[in-house]
């Protein structure tokens, strides 16, 4: 499809979000998938609203959960999120508390590393540039300066700069950000972004051990070949897919994510390897193999974000949270015992 030509190029050029198309953009496959996909968005907003009818509460249940892996429509996300990951509760039980973080003593060295991340955070979206108005930079410093504050043992870390980016773009509420990044950071993660990364390190070994049971053809390569899991992972757990996958397809991970914690990550993960199975198993040396993780996490069966989260909770078959806490145990005593 060309670059239409009229008024509308640069709206088409730019995503809802902000974020410019790249050059080599499939415009007409995504045109064609966002046409079935609108139809599905409809459907679902008339069910979100008829669930919500105008109340701002809801609780947990299977009807839910069920509701949230089909997709939560962009109007009623940001407010979904914040009651199922419990920032809602806490911003209320907390009032004020956000500003005073703000107003309060700032420690210099984590406000200089925040500033130096600032213009490195989405430069292809038209919404965190400078010249932007209003410029989303601002409340991005605001939100990380509040929350490195107020968990000091984790301060700031690059990576949270994309997720409170995510956060802000979809609540369009500083505030409302900083608890959800609270959420994620403080109990969803489980230690991704303390100095030490324990967290992240062990659930990077966890994703290994759950490929010798799910796909061990791919995990016997990648021993053959001496390939660390963290080469070709660490960013999709760091980022949680933000930069990695399509933004529509990340907002649906997260909408997961936010109700059923970390354990979504792994299906994901398991998901985009098991389904390229075949093309992984075709590299030959280790370039290669980092070369096919790569390119994994584009095309058409990413795109569509629909089937892609039916797959998810399918192709991965069983996983037990049971199984995956096991797995943390006797992956993170031996890290630890690594020194």
């Amino acid at each position: 499809m060309e670059r239409r030509e009229d008024g509308r190029e640069w709206a088409y050029r730019v995503d809802p979000y902000g974020f410019e198309r790249p050059e080599d953009f499939d415009y007409a496959s995504y045109e064609a998938f966002f046409s079935r996909y609108l139809v599905v968005l409809t459907r679902r907003a008339i069910k979100w609203s008829k669930l919500l009818k105008g109340n701002n509460r809801i609780q947990k249940s299977l009807k839910v959960k069920r509701y949230i892996r089909k997709g939560i429509p962009n109007e009623h996300r940001a407010l979904i999120w914040m009651i199922v990951s419990g920032a809602q509760t806490n911003m209320e039980q907390n009032p004020g508390y956000y500003h005073r973080l703000l107003e309060g003593e700032k420690n210099d060295k984590l406000v200089e590393a925040i500033k130096t991340d600032m213009n490195r955070t989405f430069p292809d979206n038209v919404k965190f540039r400078k010249t932007a108005d209003p410029c989303l930079q601002h409340t991005l410093y605001n939100v990380l300066v509040a929350y490195g504050h107020h968990n000091k043992a984790v301060g700031y870390c690059q990576g949270m700069n994309f997720i409170a980016g995510y956060l802000i773009l979809i609540t369009k509420n500083e505030e409302e950000s900083f608890w959800l990044l609270d959420a994620l950071i403080g109990r969803i993660l489980p230690d991704y972004y303390s100095p030490a990364m324990l967290g992240l390190k062990t659930d990077q070994e966890v994703l290994g051990e759950l490929v010798k049971m799910k796909v061990p053809a791919v995990a016997e390569l990648m021993e053959r070949h001496g390939v660390m899991w963290t080469l070709v992972v660490s960013r999709w757990f760091i980022c949680l897919f933000i930069d990695i996958l399509p933004v529509e397809t990340v907002l649906r991970i997260w909408d997961c994510l936010f109700y059923e914690g970390s354990k979504i990550i792994f299906r994901v993960a398991l998901t985009l390897i098991k389904q390229h199975q075949a093309f992984i198993l075709e590299a030959t040396n280790f370039p290669d193999i980092c070369d096919k993780f790569k390119q994994i996490t584009k095309g058409t069966f990413v795109t569509e974000c629909h089937s892609f989260m039916q797959k998810i909770f399918t192709d991965p078959g069983s996983l037990p949270m049971a199984t995956i806490n096991k797995l943390r145990e006797t992956c993170r005593e031996k890290l630890l015992s690594q020194g």
